[in-house]
């Protein structure tokens, strides 16, 4: 399939630059895949379109401050870093800018000395990999030293670093937050649980393959970069319930999803206690296993997010949809509006 399918003109005002005010305040689009149809609502009345029995899957990784600026050692060059994956003991898979100064045996100064990094490895289109060597703890000193690594389309600077955190974040990881989620609040999963809808946990640590634009001309040959995941015994046996009691899984951001898919994938349909990395590219054709529903923002043009949007909807529908959301001056990306697609 040739990207430029997947292409549509965005206004740039229509880009959220912050949260809003209260998180669950975003509008939301809701996508009736069987009828065809789609109609405006408010995030705030979510629960009204889960029954008893389903089951809603959230991504509880914690963003990182994962964007560090340090020094050259040799000659004091400015080099900015983005954590990606922890690839070993204090050895970090990361995007490096400019990556051309940073060849193997670099070193690299943080915050006057409190952090050091050497390039032990190369890594394609600016990735590196990067050896850390500090004293104490590397989390509390990343605390320190770190910024929130909000994505280059968001200018303007967060007042309030929990706003790119979900209400649930624990799990410490990601170089970007599962954006999806941030609409939740604590009332909302209360309401939903009081209806008797089930809320489990996954673990992806976003990293490159959730952001790494598509440069290829068909999609086909877009390789996904790995990310991460993790489902405990105790979220297979739940969802593995609710798919025998015909409940339906709504699965919280493309992340959930992919880790959901993955898992189903791998295992001939089946939920099991899983922890790896995924690679999988979802677009259109394709046979979803595990997620009935899905609750996702609004995405890039060209991006393996609407991809696997249009993989679930449908690409003429999607792109009515988002026509439609366009039209009335939704929100868009991180701190956007919300989609529901329902079962």
């Amino acid at each position: 399939m040739d990207i430029k399918q997947f292409d549509f003109d965005l206004p740039e005002e229509l880009i959220a630059q912050s949260p809003l005010q209260y998180r669950d305040a975003s509008r939301m689009l809701v996508v009736n895949r069987e009828q065809q149809k789609f109609h405006h609502e408010h995030f705030t009345h979510i629960v009204n379109y889960f029954n008893e029995g389903d089951c809603l899957v959230l991504n509880d990784t914690r963003v990182l401050p994962a964007r560090l600026f340090g020094i050259k050692k040799d000659t004091g060059a400015n080099i900015e870093i983005l954590l990606l994956t922890e690839k070993e003991d204090d050895c970090w898979e990361v995007l490096a800018k400019p990556a051309r100064k940073l060849p193997v045996g670099s070193e690299i100064i943080f915050g006057n000395g409190k952090l050091h990094a050497t390039c032990v490895g190369m890594k394609e289109q600016g990735g590196r990999l990067l050896k850390f060597h500090y004293k104490g703890i590397f989390y509390e000193i990343l605390n320190e030293l770190g910024d929130m690594p909000l994505p280059p389309y968001i200018k303007e600077k967060l007042k309030n670093d929990e706003r790119y955190q979900t209400v649930y974040a624990k799990e410490e990881g990601s170089a970007a937050a599962p954006t999806a989620g941030l609409h939740f609040t604590h009332d909302i999963l209360d309401q939903l649980r009081n209806k008797g809808v089930l809320i489990t946990y996954i673990t992806l640590h976003v990293g490159l393959g959730t952001f790494r634009p598509v440069t290829t001309d068909h999609i086909e040959d877009h390789q996904m970069h790995e990310e991460v995941y993790h489902m405990s015994a105790d979220t297979a046996q739940i969802l593995t319930e609710v798919k025998e009691n015909n409940g339906n899984i709504i699965a919280v951001g493309t992340t959930s999803t992919r880790v959901l898919e993955t898992i189903a994938r791998d295992n001939h349909g089946q939920f099991v206690e899983s922890t790896g990395a995924t690679n999988i590219f979802i677009y259109p054709p394709y046979n979803f296993q595990a997620i009935d529903g899905l609750i996702t923002n609004f995405h890039l043009p060209k991006s393996t997010l609407i991809m696997l949007v249009s993989a679930l909807v449908g690409k003429e529908l999607t792109f009515k949809a988002y026509s439609e959301a366009i039209e009335k001056k939704y929100r868009f990306f991180s701190f956007g509006d919300a989609m529901l697609i329902l079962p």
